[in-house]
């Protein structure tokens, strides 16, 4: 039979992506406190703890005769601490119930990785937890955000906040929850996420861009001038068209077979869009405004330069292509 947290007084929770990880170990904590209402939580980081901090804490004490022992960076143990929670874990095997529950947390790595081998082999139960690296993972992570909460979003809506947020777990996280608390739209659109990021120099530069290189002139230069009275420093808006530019820099060397997709290394769907507006785009177009953004970049970092001229300098070019 499987182990679960419930009969498996050690569980081990190795690397993955570490908002997960911490996550998942937290989760563990509660449902083991609410498994054993009178036990309390110590929590020990094994950089520093010894086997006698460890001794001690799953032994009974003059409140509980069980605890729940939060362990974190197993991946430091030294060699003492690691044989007392081997035989503690062979030890708790004999009786789960009436034993203290430990929670390892290790941060993943080839640091310390005999230990977990160690303890699952004497009875304990591994909890993986993906590392969320490729962007399928990371949108998959988004739809699942939005579900547990009853909710629906659209595909490009979840997308949007992979390009922005994808890296940033937590704040990718935390961006679904306030949409959902914010907002009652079901599924959540991309307008509503594009609204919620204005705030965001990043979302405002793609924005910016995406007008540009669909030729309205003069609604990137208004939005331009907007995040700008706004606060957006124009340094941030030339990064973001930079990135714009080269994504479809990358998409167009794809398209023409110099580079294979993988080695793009882009978000699939990014690189998708930006082929869909590749129509009108020449080396030489997309070379001269590479060379114009470096200028504008240039004069948002000199005393007496003007950036926001500069912007629109840029923005007047990439929305002709170049020419």
């Amino acid at each position: 039979m499987a182990k679960t947290a419930a009969n498996a007084p050690v569980t081990v929770v190795p690397g993955g992506d570490s908002y997960l990880n911490d996550a998942r170990t937290k989760a563990l904590c509660a449902q083991a406190l609410k498994a054993r209402p009178d036990a309390d939580l110590i929590e020990l980081d094994a950089t520093s703890a010894d086997q006698y901090a460890f001794d001690e804490a799953v032994s009974p004490s003059l409140l509980s005769d069980v605890a729940v022992v939060k362990l974190v960076n197993l991946q430091n143990a030294d060699d003492k601490l690691a044989e007392a929670l081997v035989a503690y874990t062979k030890q708790a095997a004999k009786d789960p119930n009436g034993s203290s529950v430990v929670i390892c947390q290790h941060e993943g790595g080839v640091k310390g990785r005999k230990i977990i081998d160690q303890l699952v082999k004497a009875g304990a139960r591994k909890e993986d937890v993906p590392d969320l690296k490729k962007p399928d993972a990371q949108l998959n992570f988004v739809l699942g955000e939005f579900e547990k909460r009853g909710r629906r979003a659209e595909p490009m809506a979840a997308q949007q906040l992979v390009s922005v947020l994808g890296g940033k777990t937590g704040e990718l996280a935390a961006m679904c929850e306030q949409l959902c608390f914010d907002f009652d739209d079901n599924p959540m659109g991309l307008d509503r996420v594009n609204q919620y990021l204005t705030a965001n120099p990043q979302v405002t530069g793609f924005a910016v861009a995406d007008k540009a290189v669909e030729g309205k002139t003069a609604e990137a230069i208004v939005m331009m001038r907007a995040a700008v009275e706004q606060g957006t420093d124009p340094i941030a808006l030339i990064g973001a068209l930079a990135m714009k530019l080269r994504t479809i820099a990358k998409a167009s060397a794809v398209r023409a077979g110099t580079i294979s997709q993988a080695e793009a290394k882009t978000n699939p769907w990014v690189l998708k869009n930006a082929m869909r507006q590749l129509g009108g785009w020449t080396s030489a177009g997309l070379a001269h405004c590479i060379r114009m953004l470096a200028w504008a970049d240039e004069q948002s970092k000199t005393n007496g330069g003007d950036p926001v001229y500069a912007l629109e300098r840029c923005i007047e070019d990439i929305s002709h292509k170049g020419r």
